[in-house]
């Protein structure tokens, strides 16, 4: 609940040793704390681990439990969750009808539209937006009749399909469900979570951003973390919101807030046990961007050089945010002066971008010209006209904007 994630997973792998010496490894107390611990593993973004104890919880309660029992079907709904964030979204579909049906046979009406929310979620992934777009009018059909049209639950749908019509491209639907769920939470139903409604507004600034309206996303995520800033327990959550707003303010010009934002970021990642995850190696990566465009040279240097030893422990040396990091990490060896040093890890980055992506291809040839200039110069650096630091870091495509409530924009350098 405090966010210590490491410590977490620490205390309930003990407590796990010692009810399976005391119990036997099938029992069904331990297929509890399984589920706990694969929980953790969750939250501190580890989702092997995670997947290794819930299949070991389900396949517990599926021997001790009746057939369809709630707890088999909570274990599936974590399944499909632990599946989907690993891009296995056929395998946790398939979990989520099961749990679906166990549902419906316990008569648990608001379950089944919670979980039909999440076949929506997954419907979207697989681009069967039709059925997605089913799945998600049964939940909201369900959830206005059990819990009225102001509950939070009801708002989370609205957001699911704001951002459906406008990955469909159907903009005015889209922002026409934002608007609807903003009425929501502007007076949300009493004892609604905080944490539900914060949720929400980040998906919605996400979307708000997409579209351009960057000041808009900006008022959102600000009362997000209203929401939210004094909860030690959603620190991970505070910290996704900081980041995306250190985005939002680098877009905007605003070096200074955006560096601050990532600095608080990292600071909150680094108590809850996540400066290990990959997540926190591209937060770090974007907190030396800020700090280039402020000149804080040393700074960003020891940011790229930190958020290199974590991807390559985390994604390996030839993953894409690897690459990412390692050109921006030349060329601020190049601007301290380091030309050799710049030199060397422009040789892997290019050897590494002609073996994934051929020799023809843009990236390629833009590392080219880069590492063509530094070996022109590497003889007389003491007399080289000085460069512009924008000149000096490479530009790279959109990516691709991934859910789990941390969405991150390109800032035109390596990401």
């Amino acid at each position: 609940m405090l966010g210590r994630m490491d410590e977490s997973i620490a205390c309930y792998g003990k407590g796990l040793e010692i009810q399976m010496a005391a119990l036997g490894d099938r029992d069904p107390r331990v297929a509890e704390t399984c589920r706990y611990l694969a929980e953790a593993h969750v939250q501190a973004l580890q989702f092997d681990e995670a997947e290794k104890l819930c299949r070991k919880a389900l396949e517990i309660h599926r021997e001790h439990s009746a057939p369809a029992s709630l707890e088999e079907a909570s274990d599936r709904r974590l399944m499909a969750l632990i599946l989907d964030a690993k891009g296995d979204y056929d395998g946790a579909l398939e979990h989520l009808v099961l749990a679906s049906m166990t549902m419906v046979a316990n008569g648990r009406d608001i379950e089944v539209a919670t979980i039909d929310v999440s076949i929506g979620n997954t419907y979207l992934a697989l681009a069967r937006f039709d059925e997605a777009v089913f799945s998600y009018q049964k939940a909201l059909t369900v959830l206005k009749s059990a819990r009225g049209d102001d509950h939070p639950s009801v708002a989370s749908v609205y957001v699911r399909l704001a951002d459906l019509y406008h990955r469909t491209g159907r903009l005015r639907e889209s922002k026409s469900y934002c608007e609807n769920a903003l009425r929501v939470y502007a007076k949300p139903a009493p004892g609604a979570a905080p944490d539900e409604v914060a949720g929400g507004l980040m998906e919605i600034a996400a979307i708000y951003e997409a579209l351009g309206d960057l000041d808009e996303a900006l008022k959102l995520l600000q009362r997000a973390l209203k929401l939210l800033e004094d909860s030690p327990g959603q620190w991970s959550t505070v910290a996704g919101i900081e980041a995306q707003m250190g985005v939002l303010y680098y877009m905007v010009g605003r070096y200074a807030d955006s560096r601050n934002s990532f600095e608080s970021a990292v600071a909150k990642l680094r108590a809850s046990g996540e400066r290990k995850s990959a997540f926190f190696g591209v937060l770090l990566n974007q907190m030396g961007l800020a700090c280039v465009q402020l000149f804080k040279i040393d700074e960003a240097a020891q940011l790229f050089e930190e958020a290199r030893a974590v991807l390559e422990q985390e994604c390996g040396a030839s993953h894409p945010d690897t690459l990412g990091v390692y050109s921006n990490l030349a060329a601020i060896y190049d601007a301290m002066g380091r030309v050799e040093d710049a030199i060397e890890i422009l040789e892997h980055v290019l050897k590494v971008r002609e073996e994934k992506l051929g020799t023809a291809n843009p990236d390629v040839e833009d590392e080219k010209k880069r590492l063509a200039e530094l070996l022109k110069e590497a003889g007389r650096s003491r007399n080289r006209k000085q460069k512009s630091l924008d000149n000096l870091f490479s530009t790279n495509s959109q990516r691709a904007k991934k859910d789990a409530g941390r969405r991150w924009s390109n800032f035109g350098f390596r990401s």
